[in-house]
């Protein structure tokens, strides 16, 4: 008997299609596999038991079944989106259990195109931190359960990890997708500002959160990526010569890049440029204010987000967290500095199509009760590991992260990918390239009688 567990969603979609798998049965077997490991990887904060198998249902008798590029996709959603139906509680006590009376429009999409929602997934309080945890659950990275999966998407990115749906949905404000993707082994694309709709809490933190995929493979990532965009097949063919910038200098003051991360970046390098591609050393104009620029613009959005909910079930590092960004709302919403970082970017990426640096600066830090720690110590332990990404939420550019080399204890590596404005598919390009030249384990040896499918991917 064929399993569908740890296949790809293509696959997935192809033989729903073509109605050798019914989109039922697929699902009963993620939600089987849900059930067996989500105890140890604490993905899930809901788990659309009886809803997702009736909706599989209504997919199969759809009449556009041949055409729909997620036929009976099993997807998990991040628990900041909106899902029909279930309520929305963003990671928190403080928000309320009210039913969601329509989809977001992602949510929508997916849909749409064949998808079954199987679960909405952990978060942090707000999705404020790069850690997950907190009163719904801690997620933990598959590969490595003593650590944490990432944040804010951490949820999302454990459940893709450890096979229990091959794709997800997410977001990223200040890395938030690109983290735990970088954690737990898998591809996402952070889209430029508008390309895929926004609609994230109070206001998409100033316009700087963006949703987008997680998957583990690049042919996954660009198959959800274009149905979140509304776009169709126009996809970048072949794989030109690029001009690549190799960076391994952490973008903030203070903060070092270890060895392994910046191992995989060069070793990334030096197979782009045996491919063909021009790769240089190189490294961006960051201005020294960077730094305070981002915690500004990081805790400026969690003080917008937490208008209007009760502080007294609020974490003690929430309350921390907005009570210090209120004091900035005012200078973040111009947009000053946001726009004095493009224009000192702006001539870096005339010179070079795509910035290639380590993905985080260190393996994420252990799994534990981070929200009932103090604001300064998340913060300080948030900032030491996840540098690399806050840049491009502030300029609003594309930016990915790929799967390459291992860490010392087997987990996964990642390298980050950064293109100008309208890049998104020349990066999806290049991050296929990088796929089939070293292919990566897609998920997590974990299980019975190894279900998911832990071969490298082609």
């Amino acid at each position: 008997m064929t399993s569908w567990v740890g296949r790809t969603a293509a696959e997935i979609a192809a033989a729903v299609r073509e109605k050798r798998v019914t989109p039922r049965e697929v699902v009963a077997e993620h939600l089987a596999r849900i059930e067996e490991l989500d105890g140890r990887v604490g993905a899930f904060r809901r788990v659309r038991t009886e809803a997702a198998p009736a909706e599989a249902e209504e997919v199969a008798a759809r009449a556009d079944l041949a055409d729909l590029p997620l036929a009976g996709v099993p997807v998990a959603v991040k628990d900041n989106l909106a899902v029909r139906g279930e309520s929305t509680r963003n990671g928190s006590a403080a928000t309320p259990d009210t039913p969601a009376e329509r989809d977001h429009v992602t949510v929508a999409r997916l849909r749409a195109a064949g998808a079954v929602v199987v679960g909405l997934t952990n978060v942090p309080e707000l999705c404020v931190f790069g850690t997950t945890e907190g009163v719904h659950g801690t997620a933990r990275n598959p590969w490595d359960p003593t650590r944490t999966a990432g944040g804010s998407s951490g949820g999302s990115a454990a459940a893709v990890a450890a096979g229990m749906v091959p794709v997800a949905l997410g977001n990223d404000g200040m890395g938030s997708l690109r983290i735990p993707a970088a954690n737990c082994g898998l591809v996402t694309i952070k889209p430029g500002h508008g390309v895929i709709p926004a609609g994230i809490g109070n206001g998409d933190w100033f316009g700087m959160s963006e949703n987008g995929p997680l998957a583990t493979t690049v042919e996954d990532a660009q198959l959800m990526f274009d149905v979140l965009a509304g776009a169709g097949e126009d996809r970048v063919s072949g794989t030109a010569p690029r001009r690549i910038a190799l960076s391994l200098r952490s973008p903030l003051l203070g903060v070092t890049v270890s060895r392994p991360y910046a191992d995989a970046a060069r070793a990334a390098a030096a197979l782009l440029s045996r491919a063909g591609h021009d790769v240089r050393p190189d490294e961006p104009p960051y201005p020294w204010w960077l730094g305070t620029t981002s915690l500004a613009h990081w805790t400026a959005g969690t003080a917008v987000d937490t208008e209007g909910l009760d502080p007294r079930r609020l974490a003690r590092r929430t309350r921390v967290h907005a009570a210090v960004g209120r004091r900035f709302v005012g200078s973040v919403r111009s947009g000053d500095r946001r726009e004095q970082l493009r224009r000192l970017l702006e001539p870096f990426f005339a010179a070079h199509d795509v910035l290639l640096t380590p993905a985080l600066a260190r393996r994420g830090p252990v799994a534990d009760s981070w929200h009932e720690r103090g604001w300064l110590r998340n913060v300080l332990t948030n900032t030491a590991y996840s540098p690399m990404t806050p840049p491009w939420n502030l300029t609003g550019w594309p930016a990915m992260s790929v799967p390459f080399d291992t860490l010392p204890n087997g987990a996964p590596c990642a390298v980050q990918l950064v293109g100008r404005p309208g890049s998104e598919r020349e990066l999806l390009v290049l991050a296929g390239q990088l796929q089939s030249l070293r292919p990566w384990r897609r998920t997590a040896p974990l299980g019975r009688g190894g279900a998911a499918r832990s071969a490298p991917a082609g």
